[in-house]
């Protein structure tokens, strides 16, 4: 069977040998798939770091480690990614696929690189440029039975790895290191399964129509493809060497086993992917406490105000996608709120998840890093921006699209790129591993797709009563709940892990249970009292037990008789439960739809606080042995067609649309996109491919803070001369980076130093001193400390710099060298309040002064003495040293690590904060 050309696998006697050897590459047959009808004309661009090969044998694992070769196609998509930093600004048409790869369909017959046939129904040729799979299928079961088999090609170790995370069973695949612990907790904790409830979410899709039953034929075509291609590594010694590495498989002997992949892994992979991505709510604890600590401070009446202004549910300063006074009210706060469910004050306790602890199961730290970021799914993170303009503002008449989502950077890459062509499926793009029998984000024939994270809030907490049935006293440890009347018992869910030391993984040997408990109302997260009577507090998100329900969605995306224009898009897009902002372009239009399960509300319900576990106060129509309720309708979310632009980076989508967290406000990161699309359209002003990469660019490299709040410290500062020539120093490199853009780069690519080093450390340093001394003193410990458990001080390109922390309880944590920055912070609160101070007018204005009381000169005392401090740190104050880099190297701080999810490592890339999967694209004709 024609493969991809792999190093052989050797035993361990023989490795040597293998370490020392030179491999001769593979002839490439010559054979090119004909190409189906492509509108783009060569005007459709993509790009996906590091590489799309994603497996790595033993023998090139160990190659790499010691010689630093690494197998083709594993990074040579990293070196265009990065390079665009520092070549954006003199950017020209010809040289975007410096940056990009071309995204056309097909494979001209001089670019085969290699062509595999595992059915006689279907080829996946891969191209010479990329190493990207084109499969092409004469039936439809083998365009999908390819796609599985390219993909485990590409990507088996990492699906192997996400099935394993979507089960909360990490550790006992991976090892036991504290970082798989954490992170397979936090999985358990938000999408808990048995089997048979993951085999029922398949069954409940069968019943769904025609597309449905389709879409479940697809997935076990799919399924055949991957199985088909296990069997062959594994009798043909060429799988990942991870099997190796972590005892799965002896590398002498070959003893050991790769399980099948089944029906019920696509459904623990879709809820990997909804829970990092397509989730929003869920923060009502936080947000009560904020509440609480605003009351204890100010009163109840001035402390509820205080919370209103902090929450900024409805912010009319937010920027918007949808910018032309449309209005979608949803999630808003009630005036008059009825059932919430204030916790007392001290009373909530998390609940407890791990039982049984064994062995390093009860050390806290291990000297094994992991494979993922323990706090992946728990730490506030934003993904994907867009960027699109209509044709009545473009160069040549056609809309153009700069989009794609932000997921993070791993090697191999969570996502991989493919072209599916066979019967009603036609598409070129980006998927997940593990789901890509459809392409999730890409182009189909004479149109592209993409969706930014929207994070509405479709998970609310309840109060749920605890209760017994033998008339004792109920107290927190109750292990009944009450329900429509019934005190009925509390279900328990576990799972049992258990790992030993391996050699990718030294964690000593250690087991536990993991235990969630589930009511009618959601997840058991914590418990406490409210008005005295114990209650236990559940998340109740309307996903839950429907993680596979958006597979009709997507297949309509992948099938052009589906998908023709705005309309068909939007359909197709209402079909994805889980919250994304889906953006649409075609050679004449472009169009937005806002999807997710947005549950109906009882009336006088605050989505943003826990509310009473009462029939009164339930979703309408909730029907809990389901988790299904009634929803709002497609004509109430956010959508449009044909705006003049679009953008978004998780921002606020519309008028009336509550956002459902803190932080979306006068700054959001979403201004760095919308300014610079504004600017262009500015005086009747032309957009084309090359502009709107550059306006994409030039926001990746900028930092917030600098561009929209440092020019009110500098006014509030300057109002007076400042006497001390050092401190005037600092201000004036301050000044000067401002006038030179606010951008984090190199002073020349390559370079590993920034442009205006000095101000950045400045700023990075100053920013948590700065927001303690402008609010801590009208706060309050209490309320300062609350407020950070609902929202971060800093997200900065490094990850450090994040100031005072709330116990267990702080947002403020944030993942190093993830690139995404500047989602979650306190920007806009600064904004505000310095905006007020300087007598500028505020549209929903804080509830009260901070910065000084109010006091302009008292506020410049507070804002020079925080400068003072932290131009005093030294770079290795700010930027410590991590795994990867030394003290106060402070480019290397801020950079971009593709996380390691296997033996292959990549090379650290220059800061930037864009999508890690991108398209440019702007189609001249249409069907």
């Amino acid at each position: 069977m024609p493969r991809r050309p792999r190093t052989p696998r050797f035993a361990a006697a023989a490795l040597a040998a293998a370490l020392i050897a030179v491999f001769a590459p593979t002839a490439a047959p010559a054979w090119a798939a004909a190409a189906p009808a492509d509108y783009c004309a060569g005007r459709c661009l993509d790009v996906l770091p590091p590489g799309e090969n994603g497996n790595a044998t033993l023998a090139e694992i160990l190659l790499n480690r010691v010689f630093g070769s690494r197998p083709a196609h594993t990074d040579d998509q990293l070196g265009p990614y990065a390079a665009l930093a520092g070549g954006y600004g003199g950017l020209t048409d010809g040289q975007l696929r410096n940056f990009f790869n071309d995204a056309s369909f097909g494979v001209p017959a001089d670019q085969v690189a290699s062509t595999a046939r595992p059915r006689a129904d279907v080829a996946i040729v891969r191209d010479k440029a990329t190493g990207v799979p084109h499969i092409t299928g004469t039936t439809r079961y083998g365009t999908e039975f390819g796609a599985g088999y390219a993909a485990a090609q590409d990507r088996l170790w990492v699906m192997d790895l996400f099935r394993h995370v979507g089960r909360g069973q990490l550790s006992g695949f991976a090892g036991g290191a504290a970082a798989n612990r954490q992170l397979e907790q936090s999985f358990w904790q938000a999408a808990p399964y048995t089997e048979d409830e993951l085999q029922r979410q398949i069954d409940a899709i069968a019943d769904q129509g025609d597309r449905a039953r389709q879409a479940l034929t697809d997935a076990g075509a799919y399924l055949d493809g991957i199985n088909q291609y296990i069997r062959e590594a594994y009798g043909g010694r060429y799988f990942p060497g991870e099997y190796d590495l972590t005892g799965h498989i002896d590398a002498i002997t070959n003893a050991g086993s790769i399980e099948p992949f089944k029906l019920t892994d696509l459904v623990a992979l879709a809820a990997v992917v909804g829970a990092l991505f397509g989730s929003g709510g869920g923060g009502e604890l936080a947000s009560a406490q904020v509440k609480l600590a605003a009351e204890a401070r100010y009163g109840k009446d001035a402390g509820d105000r205080v919370w209103a202004s902090l929450r900024e549910a409805d912010d009319p300063e937010a920027v918007q996608t949808l910018h032309a006074g449309q209005r979608f009210p949803y999630a808003l706060p009630p005036n008059d709120p009825q059932g919430t469910a204030m916790p007392d004050p001290g009373s909530v306790v998390p609940e407890r998840m791990v039982y049984d602890a064994t062995g390093s199961a009860q050390q806290s730290a291990t000297k094994a890093a992991g494979l993922l970021p323990g706090n992946l799914l728990t730490a506030k993170h934003g993904m994907s921006n867009a960027l699109l303009v209509s044709g009545s503002r473009t160069d040549d008449g056609h809309p153009v699209a700069v989009f794609g989502p932000q997921t993070g950077y791993f090697a191999p890459q969570l996502l991989m790129l493919e072209e599916l062509q066979g019967p009603g499926i036609s598409a070129r793009g980006a998927a997940f591993a593990g789901l890509s029998f459809y392409v999730q984000l890409g182009r189909g024939q004479d149109y592209a797709w993409s969706a930014t994270s929207a994070g509405q809030d479709i998970t609310d907490t309840y109060a749920v009563p605890l209760c017994t049935t033998d008339g004792s006293a109920v107290t927190l440890a109750a292990d009944h709940y009450l329900s429509r009347g019934a005190c009925v018992p509390l279900e328990r869910l576990e799972r049992k892990d258990s790992w030993k030391p391996t050699t990718a993984d030294s964690t000593a040997a250690g087991s536990y249970t993991l235990v969630m408990y589930r009511t009618d109302y959601g997840l058991v997260t914590a418990r406490g009292t409210v008005g005295g009577k114990p209650v236990a507090f559940t998340s109740l998100r309307s996903t839950y037990r429907h993680e596979a329900d958006s597979i009709i969605g997507f297949q309509m995306l992948n099938d052009p008789g589906a998908v023709h224009d705005p309309a068909s898009f939007q359909q197709a897009a209402q079909n994805i439960n889980y919250t994304f902002n889906w953006f649409y372009a075609d050679s004449a239009h472009i169009a937005y739809y806002n999807s997710g399960n947005n549950p109906v509300r009882a009336p006088g319900v605050d989505p943003g606080l826990p509310v009473l576990a009462q029939p009164a106060y339930e979703w309408r129509d909730f029907d809990p042995a389901a988790n299904t309720a009634r929803y709002t309708p497609a004509a109430e979310h956010p959508q449009s067609v044909d705006q003049d632009y679009y953008i978004s980076w998780n921002n606020k989508q519309a008028s009336g649309y509550a956002a459902a967290g803190f932080g979306n406000g006068s700054v959001h990161r979403g201004n760095l996109l919308d300014d610079r699309v504004r600017a262009l359209l500015a005086g009747g002003g032309k957009v084309s491919r090359v502009s709107l990469t550059q306006a994409m660019e030039g926001a990746a490299l900028a930092d917030l803070r600098a561009e929209d709040v440092l020019p009110e410290l500098l006014r509030v500062i300057r109002s007076a001369p400042v006497t001390d020539p050092a401190l005037n120093t600092a201000v004036q490199k301050l000044e000067n980076w401002r006038a030179a853009g606010s951008l984090r780069r190199e002073t020349s690519p390559g370079s590993h130093t920034y442009a205006d080093a000095d101000a950045i450390r400045t700023l990075d340093a100053w920013w948590p001193l700065l927001a303690d001394a402008v609010f801590r003193p009208g706060l309050g410990d209490g309320l300062y400390g609350a407020l950070t458990g609902a929202l971060q001080i800093n997200e900065s390109p490094s990850g450090g710099q994040t100031g005072a922390t709330s116990g267990s309880v702080s947002a403020n944590e944030s993942i190093p060298h993830k690139g995404s920055a500047f989602q979650y912070g306190w920007w806009s609160y600064l904004d505000k309040d310095l905006r007020g101070v300087l007598g500028d007018p505020v549209a929903g204005p804080l509830a009260r002064p901070y910065c000084g009381g109010g006091d302009l000169a008292a506020c410049r005392t507070a804002l020079l003495d925080s400068l003072k401090k932290a131009a005093a740190q030294s770079a290795a104050q700010v930027y410590p040293a991590d795994a990867d880099c030394s003290a106060g190297d402070q480019w290397c701080a801020d950079t971009i690590i593709q996380r390691p999810l296997g033996g292959v490592t990549d090379a650290k890339t220059t800061w930037q904060n864009r999508p890690t999967y991108q398209q440019v694209v702007q189609f001249p004709a249409h069907r």
